[in-house]
């Protein structure tokens, strides 16, 4: 009896052991609690897939978290980062998401729906009506913006050498005549296109950064496979240096590169014509009206250009300082007056002020000189007129009008100059957009992207081919969504139209986002008809919203409705005519707004293109001319700015298309060596 009563004492002790011992082990409630920046009021969660929340604590809690009956909870792991995944909710709202630990979040007025990020550069950055650029009809616009389900999120722009889990933002914001202004133009028409066929709210995360290249949004993981970046992509995740260590070496090395710039141009004999000399004589020169670009007068060179305007002055200004103002000049200016040297500018951002020394001025006749070095993309004084001028006090004479000026004999190859010196600090480095604006938000409950972006990367299309494609796989391989619909626009007329068929590089970079189609549950708006020939950031984004929300209704969303304009699809040879077959041709091939076809161009055997005869029939586009009796090549749209009007029943236009595969002006082009607007 006495044993039994021993053993039982035992059982009891080791009893009371393992409840004491498993008191212990209970998780106690998370400390510290902070959520990632995407989780605020207003917020959008995507609806009928796991939706992920995190953030950070003290290690060791439990995190629970609520939303819409069910809970889900987490024990924050030895390096502070925890993780739920709430099963799938279809759309509806209000909700309530709670976060509890030691203390407890309440995130009010969550919505469940379909979220799109909505990136790219500056014609995704562009405003409804901002402080930069405006949508056409903005003030109705923005009146009209009563949409409390749509929801807005607007990432700051930052960058970042390696990849961040913490970014800024005013958090998730409904959708109103008071919020809308400065988000995207593009996305918000997008996703009202969405909401109004879809009933459902709709969240908009833009992540976006004017000017920025499509390496500055893909991760170092994908770049570093590709020998173009591979260099550039380590010495970034190895850079260790200050933003102040940063800055003095970068000021030391910009103070004397425009000294080495100069020198060059001496060097290969610029200034022994003696054009900025007082005496020299123009007669022989042409003329051009400024401010201008010099490609929009149809002077497409890279190198050197001469400016000559004599100016009257009043026998009151002599002796007086005065101020020489030219505006914005692209790229790089020296400038004389009377033959003496008074200035420099290398900046295009910035309109050149230079300083006349009372001891060069005279009264009657007096010369302006500027010499004017293009490096790429587009050149010359190019305003605005407000700011061209010459002044003294409160008086000032005009500078607009006629310039005299000539085309430097001597060749300046761009690859000769010295590249401008980089801070290591610029938005355009690869990786430092997806460390900062990308990597973030992952893992965040998306439905898909759209992206609108190529300018930067015009001058670069053969690489772009490449680049664009790797980018778009690299995001769904971070966000481990599958292959989430990515929709983008491809890019709007824009420049100077040409008289004759031409190579272009815009051309050949829309080529390029063509080419994006072939990965899957892509989508593309075409845009050649909407563009701008004088405004890289045209202002009927209704209309890009518009059609890129055609692709999400049509491919994402299974609505039966056209989304794309007619595609090339094959072509075939008939004596001395081309026939052209087509995809998407929804209520059969048109014309839109013309009686003849325009924006087809033809080669023969020579293979030099000229403008070309063409017409509908049936489902098909004949071309010809009757010079070229063997054709072996089409092109149409095939230029930065083409005239074109094909399109659809739909009314959707063309995509510019090439039946040749002849190399292109942007073969072997893959580095970015200047800041040229």
């Amino acid at each position: 009896m006495q044993k039994r009563n021993s053993n039982s004492s035992l059982i009891i002790s080791l009893l009371f052991l393992f409840l004491i011992s498993g008191c212990h082990n209970q998780p106690h409630p998370a400390q510290d609690i902070i959520l990632n920046s995407l989780f605020t009021n207003n917020m959008v969660l995507q609806q009928k897939q796991e939706i992920p929340i995190w953030g950070k604590a003290a290690p060791g809690g439990e995190v629970v978290v609520s939303l819409n009956e069910q809970q889900k909870k987490a024990i924050v792991d030895t390096a502070g980062n925890w993780k739920v995944s709430l099963s799938p909710v279809s759309a509806g709202g209000p909700y309530k998401l709670v976060i509890s630990g030691e203390e407890t979040t309440s995130i009010e007025n969550v919505m469940v729906g379909e979220v799109w990020i909505c990136s790219g550069q500056s014609n995704m950055e562009m405003p409804v009506s901002g402080s930069w650029a405006k949508v056409m009809n903005d003030k109705e616009e923005v009146a009209n913006a009563n949409y409390p389900d749509i929801r807005l999120f607007m990432v700051d722009k930052v960058m970042a050498n390696t990849p961040q889990e913490k970014f800024g933002s005013n958090g998730w914001k409904e959708c109103s005549a008071e919020t809308i202004s400065e988000f995207s133009a593009v996305a918000y028409f997008f996703g009202r296109n969405l909401y109004k066929k879809l009933n459902v709210p709709i969240g908009l995360i833009q992540t976006a950064w004017g000017g920025t290249l499509v390496e500055a949004w893909t991760s170092g993981e994908t770049l570093k496979k590709m020998p173009d970046f591979t260099a550039a992509v380590e010495a970034i995740e190895s850079d260790t240096a200050t933003k102040e260590e940063k800055a003095i070496a970068n000021k030391k090395r910009l103070a004397v590169w425009p000294d080495k710039i100069e020198q060059i141009l001496k060097n290969k004999g610029t200034f022994g014509h003696g054009y900025q000399n007082m005496e020299y004589k123009t007669d022989n020169w042409k003329t051009m009206k400024l401010p201008t670009l010099w490609e929009d007068v149809d002077l497409n060179i890279d190198g050197v250009v001469w400016f000559s305007k004599e100016v009257n002055i009043p026998e009151s200004w002599k002796g007086e300082e005065l101020t020489l103002s030219l505006g914005k000049i692209n790229d790089y200016d020296i400038t004389w007056f009377n033959g003496e040297r008074v200035g420099r500018g290398t900046d295009v951002s910035e309109s050149r002020t230079y300083k006349i020394p009372s001891s060069f001025v005279e009264s009657g006749k007096n010369r302006i000189v500027v010499q004017v070095l293009d490096v790429g993309n587009v050149g010359g004084l190019y305003g605005p007129a407000k700011e061209m001028k010459l002044t003294a006090g409160d008086k000032s004479v005009s500078l607009v009008g006629n310039w005299e000026y000539k085309i430097d004999p001597i060749k300046i190859d761009p690859k000769d100059l010295l590249e401008k010196p980089n801070d290591n600090s610029g938005v355009n480095r690869p990786t430092v957009l997806y460390n900062a604006m990308i990597n973030p938000l992952l893992p965040y409950g998306i439905k898909g992207a759209i992206w609108y972006q190529g300018e930067s990367n015009a001058g670069r299309a053969y690489q772009y081919r490449t680049l664009f494609s790797s980018m778009i796989k690299d995001w769904r391989n971070v966000w481990n969504q599958g292959d989430f619909p990515f929709l983008f626009v491809q890019l709007a007329n824009f420049m100077k139209v040409k008289p004759l068929p031409v190579d272009d590089a815009w051309a050949e970079l829309r080529e390029a986002q063509t080419m994006a189609l072939e990965l899957p549950n892509t989508g593309m708006a075409v845009t050649i008809d909407i563009g701008n020939a004088k405004n890289i950031h045209p202002t009927n984004k209704q209309e890009v919203g518009r059609r890129l929300a055609l692709n999400a209704l049509a491919k994402v969303y299974r609505k039966d409705i056209p989304y794309s304009g007619p595609m090339y699809n094959s072509f075939n040879v008939e004596s001395d005519k081309v026939h052209i077959q087509f995809t998407n041709t929804d209520n059969g091939l048109k014309i839109l707004g013309s009686e003849k076809l325009k924006g087809f161009a033809i080669a023969g055997e020579d293979k030099k293109f000229v403008w070309a005869e063409a017409k509908i029939e049936g489902g098909e586009v004949v071309v010809w001319n009757p010079k070229i009796k063997n054709p072996v090549a089409v092109r149409y749209a095939w230029a930065a700015n083409p005239v074109c009007n094909l399109s659809n029943g739909a009314d959707l236009p063309a995509s510019p298309f090439r039946t040749d595969d002849r190399q292109g002006i942007t073969f072997g082009k893959n580095k970015k060596r200047f800041n040229s607007n």
